[in-house]
Parts: C-alpha cells; sequence; structure tokens
C-alpha cells in the first residue's frame, strides 16, 4: 500500500515505482487512483504491477496525488472487482480506499449496511466512510467517525480529490510509515524500503491507532481510537516484510540474522553446509552459519521472475510454484550434510516438495531449522490461514512434522528466542499463529468467502 502528495509531479509514476517495492506483499492485482484536483480517476486489474500498467495507462492517470494497491487477498476472491483501489463516487466529495490488513468483524459490518453491498471487507470500509460524507462530513471527519466501527487488522491509505489520509488500526497488526518527497511532498507507505525507491526520506512511522492528515497545509496527527497495547503481526520480521526495510526502528534483515544466530545456539547439529530457502531464509542462515562454524553456501537458485509462493490465492497454484521458482544444485548440495534454513512452514506441502528437490540432488542428510516457532493457529488479520486444518503443525508433534517433510531433523526457534531477536524493547507484537493467543475477539468462522456466498 502507497499513497503520495506531491504537488508539481507524476504522482501516478512515484506510486508506480513505490507498488514495485512492495509487490512482495501481494501479487494477485494492482491498482492506482490518482487525483488532479477536478476529478480522482482509477485504474486496476488482475495481475502483478508491472503486467498492470504501462507507459499509456499511467500517462492517463494525471495528478500530483494519488494511492496504490498490491493485493494478497484474505476476504473476498482474488478477481477484478476486489481489486483495489476501490472507490466511491460522491461527486466532488468522491473517495479511493486502499487497505492492508483483515477485519475481523466483516459479518457484522455487512448486517449494518443491509442492501448496500459489497465483497470484501475493504468495500465495507469504504461504504461506511462514503456514508459519513454523505451525511456532511468532510474526508477526516468521516473516516474519524467511521473507523472506531472496524475491528481487527486495518492499515489505510484514503483519499478525496484534495486530501491524502493514512491510518493504522489501534493495535497496528500492519505496519505504516511516513517519508517526505522533496521540499512540500509527502509519502505514506507500508514499507520503508518504497520510499528510498523514489528518493523520499524516511520521517517516521506512523503509530498503532494514528491518522495522518496531508493536504496542502501539510502533515497533521489524529487519534480517533482508545488507547490499546501495540500488537504488530510478528510474520512482519519473519516473512513478509522486506529485509531492507525498518520495522520498530529495526532493520529487518539484522533481526533475521539474529534469529539465525539463536536457532544455532538452540539446536546446533553436525553438517557440512548452512543453505538457505531464499529470500527471506538468507539472513538466517547467514546468522546460524557465522555461529555454527558451519560453512554457508547458496545451494539453492531463485528465478526472481517469480512471485512468492506462499502468497498464491490457491494451493495448486503454491505447489506449481516451487519448481518454477527454486531449483537445487547437485554441484553444491551433492554428498552433503545439509542444514537447511526456512523462515517458517505453513501448509507445508511448498516444503516437502523443496526438501524432495534438496534430497533429489544428492544431498546425504537434511536437516531443516526454521527461524520461527510452529504455525498451529490461524490469522485473522491479514495472512490467508484462516482454516487450521491447512496448517501442518497444528495437532501434530515436531517429531510428526519431520516424518512428513522426510527431513533427518527439525527444530523450530522458540517464540522466547524470536521475539529476542527482533530487537525491539516490547510485547508490542502479536504471535496468535504460533502461541493462540489472540489480541481481539476473532470470528467463529474463517470464510473468506462469507460477503460473496450471502
Amino acid at each position: 500500500m502507497f499513497g503520495v502528495y506531491a504537488p508539481g509531479e507524476e504522482a501516478a509514476r512515484l506510486t508506480y515505482f513505490g507498488l514495485f517495492a512492495l509487490q512482495h506483499r501481494g501479487q494477485e492485482s494492482a491498482g492506482i487512483a490518482t487525483s488532479d484536483a477536478n476529478a480522482i480517476t482509477v485504474y486496476k486489474d488482475l495481475g502483478l504491477v508491472a503486467q498492470v500498467f504501462d507507459e499509456g495507462k499511467l500517462a492517463s492517470l494525471t495528478g500530483d496525488m494519488a494511492i496504490g494497491h498490491t493485493r494478497y487477498s484474505t476476504t473476498g476472491s482474488s478477481n477484478w472487482a476486489n481489486s483495489q483501489p476501490t472507490y466511491r463516487d460522491l461527486g466532488d466529495a468522491s473517495i479511493a480506499l486502499s487497505h492492508n490488513g483483515n477485519l475481523t468483524n466483516t459479518a457484522d459490518l455487512a448486517a449494518r449496511l443491509e442492501a448496500q453491498s459489497a465483497s470484501s471487507d475493504s468495500e465495507l470500509m469504504t461504504q461506511l466512510i462514503a456514508n459519513e460524507i454523505a451525511a456532511g462530513a468532510d474526508l477526516p471527519k468521516a473516516i474519524a467517525t467511521a473507523a472506531p466501527e472496524f475491528e481487527g487488522a486495518f492499515t489505510l491509505a484514503i483519499m478525496d480529490r484534495n486530501t491524502l489520509v493514512g491510518l493504522r488500526d489501534p493495535r497496528g497488526f500492519r505496519p505504516l510509515c511516513l517519508g517526505r518527497f522533496n521540499d512540500d511532498g509527502w509519502v505514506i507507505a507500508s514499507e520503508s524500503a518504497a520510499l528510498d525507491i523514489i528518493g523520499a526520506h524516511f520521517v517516521r512511522e506512523v503509530a498503532p491507532g494514528e491518522m495522518v492528515v496531508i493536504d496542502d497545509n501539510g502533515v497533521r496527527s489524529h487519534f480517533p481510537f482508545p488507547a490499546v497495547a501495540p500488537r504488530m503481526c510478528v510474520f512482519e520480521f519473519v516473512y513478509f516484510a522486506r529485509p531492507d526495510s525498518t520495522l520498530y526502528g529495526e532493520e529487518v534483515h539484522s533481526a533475521r540474522q539474529r534469529m539465525g544466530v539463536s536457532l544455532a545456539d538452540q539446536a546446533h547439529v553436525e553438517a557440512d553446509i548452512v543453505v538457505p530457502v531464499p529470500e527471506s531464509g538468507i539472513p538466517g542462515a547467514q546468522g546460524y552459519a557465522a555461529r555454527s562454524g558451519v560453512p554457508y553456501v547458496d545451494g539453492l537458485v531463485k528465478n526472481r521472475y517469480v512471485g512468492r509462493t506462499f502468497i498464491h490465492p490457491s494451493q495448486s497454484m503454491r505447489d506449481l510454484g516451487v519448481r518454477m521458482k527454486l531449483n537445487a544444485m547437485r554441484g553444491v548440495l551433492g554428498g552433503k550434510r545439509v542444514v537447511l534454513v526456512d523462515d517458517s512452514i505453513v501448509r507445508g506441502s511448498t516444503t516437502k516438495q523443496l526438501v524432495q528437490m534438496v534430497r533429489e540432488a544428492g544431498a546425504t542428510e537434511i536437516h531443516l531449522r526454521v527461524l520461527s516457532p510452529p504455525y498451529r493457529w490461524p490469522c485473522f488479520y491479514g495472512m490467508d490461514t484462516g482454516d487450521r486444518s491447512t496448517l501442518l503443525a497444528a495437532g501434530k508433534e515436531v517429531a510428526e512434522v519431520a516424518e512428513y517433510l522426510a527431513v533427518d531433523s527439525l527444530a523450530y526457534l522458540e517464540l522466547d528466542g524470536l521475539l529476542a531477536a527482533t530487537g525491539v524493547r516490547t510485547d508490542g507484537f502479536c504471535t496468535a499463529c504460533l502461541s493462540g493467543r489472540y489480541p481481539t475477539d476473532i470470528p467463529t468462522t474463517g470464510d473468506k468467502f462469507l460477503l460473496e456466498r450471502s
């Protein structure tokens, strides 16, 4: 998710580059909405950023303010209707919205809206804000009135013709940062790496529960929610965020290296080489190798033109994506005892294929080391794991998981070690998928297609 207010600049082009830096967060669709102070124009479609936009489409998106989005679906199907930014035509007060996260009270909000149709939680939020505007509120007031009705995870970029607003839910499940562009421009983005690509300067992270309002008067900050303890998703450090981004003031790459160091202390094994599973396993493998003294080597080649397999919308696509994405090098792995370092195991089917590839390449032993604890509980805050039956470690002991994956040994980093490795001196993380402790009420079902069925 990305937003820019840059007087005199081509906001669509800046947003295009910002979305490129955030493509790892969603690969199902991409979209940009721009404003030239007279009207909002939206273009979105299924596919990667480079597939959706070309020079002609960017040229048609005029204006010096824009928001953009790359989608990873957690509510609603992967189709054009659910791509973002969402839009409501309110005449002079029309709005567009981009959303990162997942609401937990979707069914209740849908019931309140009654006949007003929506097929995703993002559409529901857009409609509720639009209703407040139709009743006479300006954009910041409409958001401040509607947003306390939202429950769960929602980091938002919203704009009308003249104002850009960034909003982070009171627990801050998903990240948001603020950057400065040139003398009078401002940027909001899910990760700081998206600021770097356009030459913007990181100012600060938007605080949990904070709303930043950006217009020709500069930046103003509001807090429309009662204060609660922050609970950013710990998987931002483990998997989601780019290694060159900063979260809670800590560089993600360094945190992942410390995870590897901690894992080596916790679960050392005699081996010949340490091999990472690219990309997010690389810094952890570096840390493991440095601590253990076992040489680090690149034994898996990644096709960099294939996206992240975990966030494909279907299991069949995830399975196909493994061999499209990675290939094992026989000359490196053959005859070797291998420590294979990965960031996590969620559903397990892709990991099983990966282990088989390494075995077929001639590895004599495979010792799998995972930079996070067993993923045993569903997430309702922005990861598509609402069904516990699909999680490999749910109801299984570590030995049973190792047997399923056909590895010689398996060790997960313990939760205390993971939290310490982040470098964050606070307990401000959501660890529900690892611990089963949810910071909010959760829905009774993880049915992502609830709105479409109704």
